[in-house]
């Protein structure tokens, strides 16, 4: 029950976006509403149809003989009563119960004759005389209100479009910015899939539920209630007992809504599974090619695609229990009407079982409205079993959106930051360490200060956390203990994007956008004219072949920059920090999967950009080695030494493998 609950508290949050739109929602309201009303009046037709037309005469006719056989029957009852109330006590005819019934049933037809005499004038002056004519004007009012019913039927399912897709488009804009502003971690946490399977099949969804909600979870109540309102003014204590299975069924629809949820959920589980194995495949295809794994990879694709359509098929299942749970619910209530009303009315009985039902008999006209509407109410209370599985399964999307959209990142400003320090001095690392959450330190102990304008190297094995020391700087991680420093202002209590700024980045996996070459240029400093893009494209040595291409600037780079080459790709990665002109520089092995000629345009590149700029950089290369003014040997999370490269040539045996292996490399 509280998990049910925790569901749709979060589906209603995803509704509850698009009621800033209020005027849509208000709308979409007010013409589920007016569809309702017609639904019911349009049946509502059937009572003069088979009460006067069916008989042979036109409304005038039928109030006239109404008003004068309610009098004859007001007359005959009222000397009966009166004979019975002057007779002695001790001489009855009739017992204290039925003389009661009699008083009543008088009262009864008194306010029925009193109403026929109201609204006889309109008649006379407005309704045909005939029973043809007749018949023809509550046709023509049949069609005016369907027509009518439509119109507003096609305004309140654009208005409800409208409400769902804004409500999606505001989730899913609030989704995207908190995904953004998580930490890196997180991304090493979450796959790509199982963000995407929530963005995507999630979001729509999440997007039908509410459509379902606003639009038939509204309209097909408002209608199911204005025909019971209609049978109830017939006779409610009839509809009262034809209604008697309806708490049963209703128990046995929150139950299978409880199952479809869970097996909706289970369903989601599994898309998220098949965008994972299409996102490895795909990403992964001239690895598939390569090894000849295209058997292999179906066979997965296939497993996983079959437990989909196993959930599938259980919701299905769930769901196909509640169209004939709906149905025969509907066609008791029926049956319980036909032979309840068909008793009172054979027999002109008010009575049933010795329960009054109604003050005055029944008429065969006012039983036939009365089936009608009842009629009316079942369709769309099976229209209501469609609405259950779509609410479920929304529920359930909402549910694994907001498990993301709740959560909070970990790395973020300080309540209370403070301004950049200005002039840069330095960056200070006083006791750092750090672990992804495991019992072993993957930094332990560092103490490192790096002056403004200062190049320093870093070299160890792989795992030894070169590049997780790099990552805490622009603070995509924090310390788990000790604290790195600007001048003397802990990183923590500096604002992010302020921090940011300061840095430029530039990793051994070049990240480029299927976007222009400019714009990936201009990416970090959307402002820069062009002018300034190309002049930092000619300091990164990329203008050259940039201009090559037949649309120049222009041209797409293609997804994650798969139209050009490692070294034309590391260029552009260049030309892009130069552009953002940072005060710290952090290189990870920026030329390790270049080729030579490349290497050697980056090398000069760095030459001239990394003067009088503090830098660190993680690199094997001796070439860009020679850059460094000092150079920090790590291993297994620790600073074991430090120096310049000939000093550590000379006494550091680890600093003496790494750099016999790029030798090794290009023998």
């Amino acid at each position: 029950m509280i998990e049910r609950t925790r569901s749709m508290k979060n589906f209603f949050r995803a509704v509850k976006l698009g009621t800033r739109h209020r005027f849509t929602l208000l709308g979409a309201i007010f013409c589920s509403l007016m569809v309702a009303l017609f639904w019911g009046a349009n049946i509502g037709t059937v009572y003069p149809v088979v009460e006067v037309v069916f008989q042979g005469k036109a409304m005038p006719d039928w109030i006239d003989d109404e008003i004068a056989r309610l009098e004859q029957e007001i007359q005959q009852r009222q000397q009966w009563i009166d004979g019975q109330l002057q007779r002695p006590a001790e001489k009855p005819v009739a017992s204290s119960q039925e003389l009661k019934l009699a008083q009543f049933r008088q009262r009864a037809d008194e306010q029925a004759l009193a109403w026929r005499n109201t609204v006889r004038p309109w008649i006379f002056r407005y309704l045909p005389r005939s029973p043809f004519g007749t018949l023809v004007l509550m046709v023509s009012l049949l069609l005016l209100g369907t027509l009518i019913k439509d119109i507003f039927l096609m305004a309140s399912m654009i208005l409800v479009e409208r409400f769902s897709q804004l409500s999606t488009f505001g989730l899913r804009k609030k989704f995207y910015r908190r995904t953004l502003r998580m930490d890196l971690g997180t991304f090493g946490d979450d796959r790509t899939a199982n963000l995407l399977s929530r963005f995507t099949n999630d979001m729509n969804s999440v997007n039908q539920g509410i459509n379902s909600l606003l639009g038939k979870a509204v309209r097909e109540p408002l209608k199911m209630v204005v025909c019971l309102v209609g049978a109830a003014l017939i006779c409610w204590r009839l509809l009262l007992v034809s209604l008697i299975v309806l708490p049963v069924a209703m128990y046995l629809i929150a139950r299978l809504a409880m199952a479809i949820k869970q097996a909706n959920r289970r369903a989601m589980e599994e898309m998220s599974q098949l965008y994972g194995v299409l996102d490895e495949s795909f990403s992964g295809i001239q690895a598939v090619k390569s090894f000849t794994m295209e058997s292999y990879e179906r066979g997965r694709f296939h497993r996983t695609a079959k437990q989909y359509f196993k959930r599938a098929m259980r919701i299905m299942t769930f769901n196909s229990f509640t169209r004939p749970t709906t149905e025969i619910t509907g066609m008791v209530i029926i049956s319980l009407a036909l032979v309840s009303g068909g008793y009172l009315v054979l027999n002109q009985e008010t009575h049933l079982l010795g329960i009054r039902m109604s003050s005055r008999p029944l008429g065969f006209g006012a039983l036939i409205t009365f089936y009608a509407l009842l009629i009316g109410a079942s369709d769309p209370l099976r229209k209501l079993a469609d609405v259950l599985n779509a609410v479920q399964r929304s529920s359930a999307a909402a549910d694994r959106i907001y498990e993301m959209l709740d959560r909070e990142p970990a790395i973020v400003d300080s309540a209370e930051p403070e301004p950049m320090p200005s002039p840069f001095k330095q960056l200070v690392f006083q006791d750092v360490d750090f672990d992804y959450l495991s019992e072993e330190p993957l930094l332990q102990g560092i103490n490192l200060t790096v002056k403004q304008g200062e190049i320093v190297a870093i070299v160890g094995a792989n795992g030894s956390g070169k590049s997780t020391l790099l990552n805490l700087v622009p603070r995509f991680y924090d310390p788990t203990r000790g604290q790195i420093l600007i001048n003397n202002t802990p990183l923590s209590k500096l604002r992010i994007k302020d921090l940011r700024r300061l840095v430029g980045m530039v990793t051994q996996e070049t990240i480029l956008f299927d976007d222009t070459i400019i714009n990936n240029i201009r990416y970090g400093s959307p402002h820069a004219s062009r002018e300034e893009v190309i002049e930092a494209a000619r300091k990164a040595r990329a203008d050259e072949f940039i201009c090559q291409f037949d649309q120049g600037y222009e041209t797409i780079a293609g997804e994650s920059g798969g139209r050009l080459s490692g070294g034309q790709k590391q260029r552009i990665a260049l030309a892009r920090v130069i552009l953002r002109d940072p005060q710290i520089m952090l290189l990870d092995e920026a030329t390790s999967q270049v080729d030579v000629e490349s290497e050697k345009l980056i090398h000069q590149v760095l030459e001239e950009f990394l003067q009088r700029r503090t830098t660190l950089m993680i690199t094997h290369r001796p070439s860009t080695l020679a850059l460094a003014d000092r150079i920090i040997v790590l291993d297994q999370g620790r600073i074991i030494d430090v120096g310049t490269q000939v000093e550590l040539v000379g006494r550091c045996e680890i600093f003496q493998r790494m750099c016999q292996l790029p030798m090794r490399e290009s023998a």
